[in-house]
């Protein structure tokens, strides 16, 4: 029998490699548009959630009392993922996942704006070290005026404001309610590519597209029942594990080399983030210690 730890890192692994599968999808599928493989992502996605779903909810899983911080956490959800499936197909594949390490530095800043957090010199000395790691990693993209550099941070604006309002869901919504809207959000978007022309695919094609949605969807919730399970600071330096898949998936498949630069700035953004985590765990002890206390 495992224990909450253990099953915490299974269900964080698992995610991971979820993830990564699905942005080697994602970057082979140049050939269709962006439009018809968020598609794939959303459709498939919804078909997996209601395999979750309780079976007590189906008459009316999809009632909510939060529907317009629902539509922020779509809408910024939806920025954040047309920007990374443009930067897959267009960056090599492990600077693209070096820069969305980032993800919680911007995190960090939206929490002081949107939620009042109050932000010490220890998270504010890490988002220094954070911005720095991004500006090592992207400056041959700024050299070259690559405007593809540019959307993996947009994916990290995107993404961080969807863990602002995941936090405020959380309180009230389940999991898997909050990603059914999601699912349900990409395919509308994408209904609306139609016009643009979509590629009829092969079988083999078709079944791949779809494993898009069946892995976002594996991956998303998998991620919020590894957080359920064990400890955020004892997960989260799994997350890393990513970069190593896609340098090996990157060399073999697409011969693509990690400069000097994209893995020294990775290693900052990377300590950044671990520096952050590291104080969001101990501020929350600091709290329950003085509740305790009261």
């Amino acid at each position: 029998m495992l224990s909450k730890n253990q099953l915490g890192f299974l269900y964080m692994f698992i995610s991971i490699c979820a993830f990564s599968l699905m942005d080697i999808i994602v970057k082979w599928s140049v050939d269709y548009p962006i439009g018809q493989v968020l598609f794939f992502r959303g459709f498939f996605g919804i078909i997996f959630y209601f395999f979750v779903i309780p079976r007590e909810r189906l008459h009316n899983f999809y009632r909510t009392k939060r529907v317009g911080l629902h539509f922020l956490r779509c809408i910024s959800g939806l920025i954040a993922l047309v920007s990374i499936f443009i930067a897959l197909r267009e960056l090599p594949l492990a600077t693209v996942v070096s820069i969305s390490f980032a993800a919680p530095i911007f995190t960090t800043i939206f929490s002081i704006f949107l939620l009042s957090e109050k932000v010490g010199i220890y998270r504010w000395l890490a988002v220094l070290v954070g911005f720095v790691g991004i500006l090592v990693i992207t400056e041959p993209g700024i050299s070259e005026l690559n405007i593809y550099y540019i959307f993996p941070i947009i994916f990290c604006l995107g993404l961080s404001y969807v863990a602002i309002t995941i936090r405020q869901l959380s309180s009230t919504e389940p999991v898997w309610l909050i990603s059914f809207y999601f699912s349900l959000s990409i395919t509308l978007l994408s209904f609306l590519t139609i016009p643009q022309g979509w590629v009829m695919p092969s079988l083999k094609d078709f079944i791949l597209l779809s494993f898009v949605g069946i892995f976002g969807g594996v991956a998303n919730l998998w991620l919020s029942q590894s957080y359920k399970y064990a400890e955020v600071s004892l997960v989260t330096p799994l997350k890393y594990l990513a970069l190593v898949f896609a340098i090996i998936f990157g060399y073999f498949i697409w011969n693509e080399i990690p400069t000097i630069k994209t893995l020294s700035g990775a290693l900052l953004v990377i300590i950044s983030t671990l520096i952050i985590f590291r104080r969001e765990i101990y501020k929350k002890k600091i709290i329950s210690t003085k509740t305790i206390n009261d």
